[in-house]
């Protein structure tokens, strides 16, 4: 309890930092404000992120900090043919942080043919959701779980798939983001307890399209909800990671490998089958 309270004030004072830092760049446009202001707190956010990652990275074993700990065998959250990013299999932490619990967090895309999805470029600026074949497809329950957390009230936008669109995002919406929470950069989503202390989070999940709420009693290969483009997303896809904790605030990462495909390694393709489901005693 001490360590899981540490770190949530840890994280709070992280952000706190970065919105005073914020504040300050803001304000000096408007008044004279020392120089050196601005760089206090940004130096003690970083400082303050490096340790919460650390301690984390120590606390999940990594096979380089700590002990590896053995990855949890679930099904894929998934049917048909998808393409992996920001895996993993390349590296821990796999998104560059361990925040919100994600060091062994993975995305994916939907590709039902080479390329039917649509690239990144200069223009258009954004895309419509619908242009993207991972929109609307069902995510599955990787095991015989109970929900925790379901949350489907935020809207889907459009994408950040342009060069500009992306700077937008890394150099605004993404601090933003970061200064409003769990909530503001998972964006809607759900979490299962699948037992002995692991949890599956399901992140940017479409608006409205959740089918279960919290407290539902869920089978392998029932479907949750839907993919979507909601919180800190450039595009439509699915982030999924395993954590031992139902708070991402307070979570560390548990690694994973999904029954039939591994964990699939940056762009490489797999189509998982629908999950084994359990049958009714």
């Amino acid at each position: 309890m001490k360590s899981t309270t540490e770190r949530k004030l840890a994280r709070n004072a992280a952000r706190a930092c970065l919105l005073i830092f914020l504040v300050i760049f803001v304000a000096s446009f408007f008044v004279d404000i020392p120089y050196w202001w601005g760089w206090v707190p940004l130096i003690l956010w970083i400082l303050i992120a490096f340790g919460v990652n650390r301690r984390a990275a120590r606390a999940e074993g990594d096979g380089v900090t700590g002990p590896a700990r053995a990855p949890v065998a679930v099904a894929a959250p998934v049917t048909g043919r998808w393409k992996a990013l920001n895996s993993p299999a390349d590296k821990v932490p796999s998104h560059g942080t361990r925040a919100y619990g994600q060091a062994y967090a993975i995305d994916i895309v939907a590709e039902p043919e080479p390329n039917s999805r649509p690239g990144f470029g200069w223009w258009p600026l954004v895309r419509r959701n619908e242009e993207f074949p991972a929109f609307g497809a069902p995510l599955l329950a990787v095991a015989d779980a109970t929900v925790v957390r379901a949350q489907d009230g935020s809207r889907d936008h459009l994408s950040r798939t342009s060069w500009p669109a992306a700077v937008y995002l890394l150099a605004l919406e993404g601090p933003a983001r970061t200064l409003g929470g769990a909530r503001r950069m998972l964006g809607n989503h759900v979490i299962l307890d699948l037992g002995d202390g692991v949890y599956a989070l399901y992140a940017h999940v479409r608006r409205g399209s959740l089918t279960v709420r919290t407290g539902d009693r869920v089978r392998a290969g029932e479907t949750l909800g839907r993919c979507g483009d909601s919180g800190n997303s450039s595009e439509p896809h699915v982030h999924f990671q395993l954590m031992d904790a139902a708070d991402p605030v307070t979570a560390q990462g548990v690694p994973f490998t999904w029954q039939g495909v591994g964990i699939p390694r940056n762009g490489e393709t797999f189509e998982p089958g629908a999950p084994r489901t359990t049958p009714v005693s």
